[in-house]
């Protein structure tokens, strides 16, 4: 069971460094603290730290190889210190020796773990561990307060009995005392233990065995949403439409071609989601009968006549529960907001995001887009950015319309709670 304050954790990526420190078979414990938090965890090591644990015991725990070489043959085509310090959310050396703070200090880049901390962009933390006079040597202390000044965050050191029997500051911090201070730098789990439901991509519509009826979404923009609504803690299901890119970590993808593959997708899930985003370009009609065989060009107007396709977010708002959240996408070529309104009001939704495709830079397949988020109080707002970013602001929207909601409901509970309790006297 996850521990409320380690609730920013959930679905983070922990980059971890050990270096040579008795300390380091807490290393261990710590793994499997930040994976019951729910989050991922790699290990980095120093060449002294595999003397004191070995790699394949952290490896075991983690269930990913330990990084222990600076130059990694397998991996060095794609820079793996650099991928290492990309994937990561956080970087912690714990324990961190004080010859690894002196190097860190120097700006070295000797190893895999000094290598990732020069080039990293993300927060990092270092929990100390040493024997109390080295803590307490001068040049240490001035090298903590250099790490200070640099903003790398030090976690401890406690005061007690060291293995050597020497007793005073250098005892690496309990391991609940680091997943505290590393959940506080996620200061926004807004949608922790939240289902969402995300369409995403383009459905195809077979008409004979080579040709289908499609359009040109690329899936760009539901991908981001779904990695922003990850980072914010939500327990996320993807539903990807043809959709040739990298499935977010932390996020359950479930593969569709048609319009009817997604809806019975929806429908199946419909029930244990919370928040339902349809960003997936649905195609309308399908082909009423799908030839196995290649249609010849000179009798495919014969052969081809088209049915409507279910219209899958209309159904899940006209059977949606009092908690659930329902989120549409408009994409016009003109009288965008209008055309948009009116597609929140028919569709009974909670926020329509609407985007002019017939602009090259902002249309299908581009990386930039322009949004405007419609609410049925008709109070829009404009964003222009990277769909990465335009991610982001959608699901912050989003998750202050789901707790909007939640608090409603729990406002409601308490009146008819009230108004039982008084209709017993």
């Amino acid at each position: 069971m996850k521990q409320p304050e380690y609730a920013g954790l959930a679905n983070k990526n922990i980059l971890l460094g050990v270096t040579g420190s008795i300390a380091a078979y807490k290393s261990a414990e710590l793994i499997r603290a930040y994976q019951q938090a729910g989050a991922s965890v790699r290990v980095m090591m120093t060449e002294a730290a595999t003397r004191f644990i070995t790699p394949l015991t952290l490896q075991a725990l983690s269930g990913y190889p330990v990084h222990t070489d600076l130059l990694d043959y397998s991996d060095e085509t794609i820079m793996g210190h650099i991928k290492l310090a990309r994937w990561a959310d956080v970087t912690l050396i714990a324990p961190a020796s004080a010859d690894f703070i002196a190097d860190i200090c120097s700006g070295n880049a000797n190893n895999v773990l000094t290598a990732v901390c020069l080039v990293s962009n993300t927060p990092i933390f270092i929990a100390p561990a040493m024997n109390q006079a080295m803590f307490r040597n001068l040049q240490t202390q001035k090298n903590m307060h250099d790490l200070r000044e640099r903003n790398i965050r030090l976690i401890g050191p406690d005061t007690g009995i060291q293995a050597c029997g020497d007793k005073g500051p250098g005892r690496m911090a309990e391991v609940h005392q680091i997943l505290q201070q590393t959940a506080q730098s996620f200061q926004n789990h807004a949608l922790a233990g939240v289902k969402l439901l995300i369409t995403a991509g383009a459905t195809r519509e077979p008409i004979d065995s080579v040709r289908f009826i499609t359009n040109p979404s690329s899936g760009k923009t539901g991908f981001a949403l779904a990695q922003a609504a990850v980072e914010e803690g939500a327990q996320v299901t993807l539903v990807a439409a043809n959709v040739a890119l990298e499935t977010p970590e932390h996020c359950t993808r479930i593969n569709v071609m048609t319009a009817l593959d997604m809806h019975n997708v929806v429908a199946n899930k419909s029930d244990q989601t919370d928040i339902f985003i349809a960003s997936a370009a649905v195609t309308d009609f399908r082909s009423a009968a799908i030839s196995t065989k290649k249609i010849k060009k000179t009798s495919i107007k014969q052969h081809l006549e088209l049915v409507a396709n279910p219209d899958i977010l209309a159904e899940f708002s006209h059977n949606k529960k009092k908690h659930q959240i329902v989120i549409g996408f408009a994409a016009e070529t003109d009288h965008v907001v209008d055309h948009a309104f009116d597609k929140l009001k028919q569709k009974s939704l909670d926020l329509v995001i609407a985007n002019d495709v017939s602009h090259a830079e902002f249309g299908f397949g581009s990386d930039h887009n322009m949004i405007h988020m419609i609410t049925p109080d008709k109070d829009i707002s404009t964003f222009t950015d990277s769909k990465r970013n335009i991610g982001r602001l959608i699901i912050e929207r989003v998750a202050g319309l789901y707790k909007k909601q939640q608090d409603s409901q729990k406002i409601q509970e308490e009146k008819n709670s009230g108004a039982r309790a008084e209709s017993d006297f």
